[in-house]
């Protein structure tokens, strides 16, 4: 349960994702301007698209050619739908060559492939690049091997690259516009402004998606899901998410929340006594907090494959929450219903099943045990209050509900916890406690040198390799860890933080002189994509 998309006061914008990397840039972009939006499931039936009411729907990119027999496309009826019911439409990358073929046009491999940062030239004035006039040129991204040949008729170009092919496209009477390169990638600089452009200059979009009016509309679909005589279970993890879902119930049903912290044996050093004081002293939510570590442990011994553990983790979390609830069914005479879970948007779009019904067309990138992980048989109904936001956006809901801005600040911290920073079994030797001592020397090091502000998520890795070196004049054959340090705006994308070497030498020192066994240290510079931000 979470707020319908169909009651945001703002005009509605629909994403249609065929597979690009980049789909979620252009939904977080577009939010980023006060306009809600929503990613679909490219293949989604004609009825699922206007049931949204959007005012604009936007063609996602994709790895596919319009000539590959099986290539997703929009559903029949499509074209006539938008034009009678005044939708506009933009093409961007695959969904302007969809536009152009579907239209009437003809789209060929292109004789001259363009990659990376290309130059345009506007070849026609347009709303598309507001002020700008023919002959004004801008950076932007490409990443194309077809290109439109022959536009349909009644469409014109108004940009072009420098390589001479067609770069946008729009036909104002039918409102079909299109862009052969990616405007929501930072690579291309003046992206922003041409979405802005599109969105309230040739659309006429409202803006109206503001943190306040979310706050209002959760609580009172939370009101109209839960009776005044039910009880809802909570599970805080003492990340934002958890922890901003778990203060907007209670602000909705008060003390027929009940919290619980489960100390699952995987969490970070003195996590437990840090968040539960936290919970305690400045937010006053009651919470029971439950030691399980020696069933979590028992439970992954043995167990190596990522996705397993994230599946077993999962599983054990349910059955506390199920004993948990049988307690408070003792207590209360009545057993809680629902389990609210701070699963955001690019979970849901990266988790099993993703977003909109039938997409075929990308990939599961992970599963958490809060989304892909639950078990279909689980008594409990979900309440997932932040499902449609990203973390930037829960961080400003957070703010609106008084959480200390410390707690808003704290890095992401997965739901499996250190299951997925230990490679392989968590289970040997003393892994988890060296990892917690090299995750405390990391990020305090981070802290201490301003730096954790600015970074979107650090974190240690234990590497299950043994390694040669060289301690107190002796040989020594011990572990390796990997440091992690990535800036992002919501997660989904990542580039590595750049230290500087004298800060990474301190911290190597550090690690090294101060826990046992670990002999090398080692730096991630590796960006996502190509990598995801957690090794497991």
């Amino acid at each position: 349960m979470a707020i319908d998309p169909k009651s945001v006061e703002s005009d509605r914008v629909l994403i249609l994702d065929y597979g690009s990397q980049y789909t979620h840039l252009i939904t977080r972009r577009i939010r980023f301007l006060d306009v809600f939006s929503l990613c679909l499931s490219g293949t989604s039936s004609l009825k699922t698209i206007a049931d949204y009411k959007p005012r604009v729907v936007i063609l996602s990119g994709g790895p596919h050619s319009v000539h590959t027999p099986g290539s997703p496309s929009f559903p029949d009826g499509f074209i006539e739908w938008a034009e009678s019911n005044g939708v506009f439409v933009l093409g961007i990358c695959y969904g302007l060559q969809l536009i152009v073929q579907k239209l009437g046009g003809i789209v060929r491999v292109g004789e001259k492939q363009e990659y990376g940062r290309m130059e345009i030239e506007v070849t026609k004035a347009s709303g598309l690049y507001g002020s700008k006039n023919c002959g004004d040129s801008q950076t932007v991204w490409m990443s194309h091997g077809d290109e439109a040949a022959k536009l349909p008729e009644g469409f014109e170009v108004v940009a072009r690259s420098k390589q001479g092919v067609v770069a946008a496209i729009q036909n104002q009477l039918r409102r079909f516009y299109g862009l052969q390169y990616h405007p929501e990638v930072t690579h291309s600089p003046e992206g922003m402004e041409t979405l802005r452009y599109f969105l309230f200059d040739v659309c006429g979009v409202k803006a109206g998606w503001k943190m306040e009016n979310v706050l209002d509309e959760e609580i009172k679909v939370i009101n109209q899901t839960v009776a005044p005589d039910e009880h809802v279970i909570c599970a805080l993890s003492g990340g934002v998410d958890s922890t901003v879902a778990a203060t907007l119930v209670h602000k909705a049903i008060g003390d027929r929340l009940h919290c619980i912290f489960v100390d699952n044996g995987l969490l970070r050093y003195k996590e437990r006594e840090r968040v539960m004081e936290t919970f305690e002293r400045d937010l006053h939510l009651p919470v029971t907090c439950v030691d399980a570590t020696e069933q979590f442990l028992r439970e992954l011994k043995g167990v190596d494959d990522p996705e397993k553990k994230r599946k077993i983790i999962g599983k054990e979390f349910i059955c506390i929450f199920d004993d948990f609830a049988q307690e408070l069914e003792q207590k209360l005479g009545k057993r809680p219903a629902y389990l609210v879970q701070g699963t955001l948007y690019p979970d849901v779009i990266e988790s099993c099943p993703p977003p909109g019904s039938g997409r075929s067309h990308s990939h599961t990138i992970k599963s958490h045990h809060n989304v892909g992980g639950l078990p279909k048989d689980m008594k409990l109904k979900l309440i997932e209050p932040l499902k449609l936001l990203f973390k930037d956006e829960v961080r400003r809901l957070g703010k609106i509900l008084n959480v200390p801005e410390g707690f808003l600040k704290r890095h992401p911290f997965p739901g499996p916890g250190l299951a997925v920073r230990v490679i392989g079994d968590v289970t040997l030797e003393n892994y988890l406690d060296t990892l917690r001592l090299v995750d405390e020397i990391f990020i305090q090091s981070i802290k201490d040198a301003g730096l954790y502000d600015v970074i979107w998520q650090a974190f240690a890795v234990f590497l299950p390799v043994r390694t040669v070196g060289v301690q107190g004049d002796q040989r020594t054959h011990g572990h390796a860890v990997a440091l992690r340090a990535v800036t992002s705006e919501d997660g989904m994308t990542a580039d590595w933080y750049p230290f500087d070497g004298k800060f990474l030498a301190e911290v190597s020192q550090k690690i090294c002189n101060s826990v046992r066994g670990i002999n090398r240290v080692s730096y991630d510079i590796t960006s996502k994509p190509p990598s995801t931000i957690e090794w497991e």
